[in-house]
């Protein structure tokens, strides 16, 4: 073993740690030394959105050393933020292993550093934190998550005053702090109980209603009603407000799917606990296709990803991708606003760089301002607070199953998201067809957008730098051509550069430094490569588009489109 390495194991073998840690060191030893290795060979980072990773003993790992280590600096930076106030945060968890032991050690170490803790009793959706927060008049909180990661990871998501994960300049600043606390000696374990409250159902309440006040056409639901809705929680926090909510906006035939009810950080249904896993959602799926329901949703375990189920125009069911239902959700809260008369003229809606620009068309031709982000939701949350007064914020969203509706919140919420999409299907079903047969429609009228994505996985030591290898390549040595098009522009968010590589012209990009490059084709094809800031992996974005004459010309575009992105990805070696 590496003498650095051995140094950081000998350290917890004779420090301050309990003795179950120390007897599975010893273990490890034995047994897995690889293991052993992988858990000690570094720090587990906390980076710009917390910390995520495997369990286990170790300082690469999620234990209660490095949540408490992690809550100290972050404490430290609050009391600091906030000099002569009451400092106040909530803290929620999901339903992973461990997430309520974790969310109960960072709420023992922030009471005993003297802030005002708001601790839900229970496990609760991530966005009903962000929702506390604003509600509570907290400076900050931490949700226990590791949102649609496998069984073996948990994290720790930390929250600001304004309801958002942090941004700049809080971000960097709390890392700084967090990295200060090089030893658990430095951090106060207990003896603040007495600032801890519980909270549940009062919070519940003002929730709901505030999802509830989302609603643009609830004299439809009243029509439509008994709207066949299949709902799974995937074994998460979804099922504690989900059913209810669907309830009170006034659905009567909701069938939650009974083998993923239970809440259960082992998820024995699935694999990867993830709507966007078509595997995750196929229970649902045969339920669906038993009861012949109009619409079958999925969320994750801490409920902020949301995924569906329609039937296409053969009656065939099919699952949404994180871009279809963002483009057919953002175009209902658009079209429907304006049918019922309470647009405003300053309405905007928000969404990423790597999600679908048919949404700025769409928006553009409503006379909707769109704005473009970058990936994360708390940079959504910060043009919100940046534009408020000014500009009416109505939606934001991005490609990954997330939407965020209403300004009430400041991070993603599948809970007001399923029920605002079961609004739509109801909507469209009054009009006597399905959403498949809607987003055909969006196609004819503004163009046929076709996304997809590609995860690269890079594990143990060597995979970051394989990564960062892969960008730095992009970046010296950008292609000429993809797939037969010239390449026209390179977009580095990193360097906040602009390239327009046939004319040489330059530009700023004005949005804050990230590891993203794009590439603009000149047949209007976008790719985007962008590595996990949270897991060893590199995802490639692929964007084309072209007319669709008519619905009955689908079929047929939409295969020239496949095939177009088929082209990149087999130009680009990434398959």
């Amino acid at each position: 073993m590496d003498a650095a390495i051995q140094s950081k194991v000998d350290l917890w073998l004779k420090g301050n740690y309990d003795q179950a840690t120390k007897d599975e060191i010893n273990r490890l030893k034995v047994e897995n030394p690889t293991e052993l290795t992988e858990s000690f060979y570094r720090n587990l980072e906390f980076g710009t959105g917390g910390l995520r990773g495997i369990m286990g003993v170790g300082t690469n790992r999620m234990n209660k050393y490095t949540i408490g280590m992690a809550t100290q600096g972050y404490a430290n930076y609050l009391k600091k933020s906030f000099p002569g106030q009451e400092v106040r945060v909530a803290i929620a968890h999901d339903s992973r292993n461990n997430s309520r032991f974790f969310a109960e050690t960072t709420a023992n170490v922030f009471a005993a550093n003297g802030i005002k803790v708001f601790l839900f009793q229970s496990l609760r959706p991530t966005p009903e934190l962000s929702f506390a927060i604003r509600q509570l008049r907290c400076q900050g909180g931490v949700v226990c998550t590791a949102s649609h990661n496998p069984k073996e990871y948990n994290g720790y998501k930390a929250y600001w005053d304004d309801g958002g994960q942090l941004v700049p300049p809080h971000d960097k600043n709390v890392i700084k702090e967090v990295e200060k606390i090089a030893s658990v000696d430095e951090v106060k374990w207990g003896g603040g109980e007495a600032n801890i409250s519980m909270i549940g159902k009062d919070i519940d309440e003002a929730y709901i209603a505030m999802v509830k006040d989302l609603s643009v056409y609830p004299e439809i639901i009243e029509k439509q009603h008994n709207l066949r809705i299949v709902y799974t929680p995937i074994h998460g926090t979804g099922i504690k407000l989900v059913p209810e909510v669907l309830q009170r906006f006034g659905f009567s035939n909701v069938h939650v799917v009974d083998e993923q009810a239970t809440p259960d950080g082992n998820f024995p249904t699935v694999i990867y606990p993830n709507p966007e896993e078509s595997e995750a959602m196929s229970i649902g799926l045969k339920k669906a296709k038993q009861i012949d329901a109009d619409i079958l949703l999925g969320t994750d375990p801490d409920a902020d990803r949301v995924g569906i189920g329609v039937k296409d125009k053969r009656g065939e069911w099919v699952l949404m991708n994180g871009n279809q239902t963002a483009v057919l959700a953002f175009n209902y809260m658009i079209e429907a606003r304006k049918a019922k008369g309470i647009a405003q003229p300053n309405d905007m809606v928000v969404k990423t760089i790597v999600t679908t620009n048919l949404i700025d068309e769409i928006a553009s031709r409503n006379g909707v301002k769109c704005y473009n982000v970058l990936t994360g939701f708390k940079y959504i949350a910060e043009l919100i607070k940046e534009k408020e007064g000014s500009e009416h914020y109505v939606i934001g969203g991005e490609e990954s199953y997330g939407l965020m509706i209403g300004d009430r919140l400041r991070d993603k919420d599948a809970v007001s998201a399923v029920a605002l999409l079961c609004e739509m299907a109801a909507y469209e079903k009054d009009k006597g067809r399905g959403l498949y047969d809607k987003l055909i429609e969006l196609y004819v009228q503004y163009g046929f957008y076709k996304e997809s994505l590609i995860s690269l996985t890079k594990k143990g030591m060597n995979g970051q730098k394989e990564i960062a290898d892969m960008m730095s390549a992009y970046r010296s040595s950008p292609p000429a051509t993809i797939n037969g098009s010239p390449v026209v522009e390179l977009l580095d968010y990193e360097l906040r550069n602009g390239k327009n590589l046939q004319t040489g012209e330059n530009w700023k990009i004005e949005l804050p430094q990230s590891n993203v490059l794009q590439f603009v084709l000149a047949d209007g094809s976008k790719i985007s490569a962008r590595p996990s800031g949270t897991e060893p992996k590199i995802k490639f974005y692929f964007s084309v588009h072209t007319r669709l004459p008519n619905a009955a010309d689908f079929d047929r575009v939409h295969a020239e489109l496949n095939g177009r992105i088929e082209g990149i990805i087999k130009d680009m070696k990434l398959k």
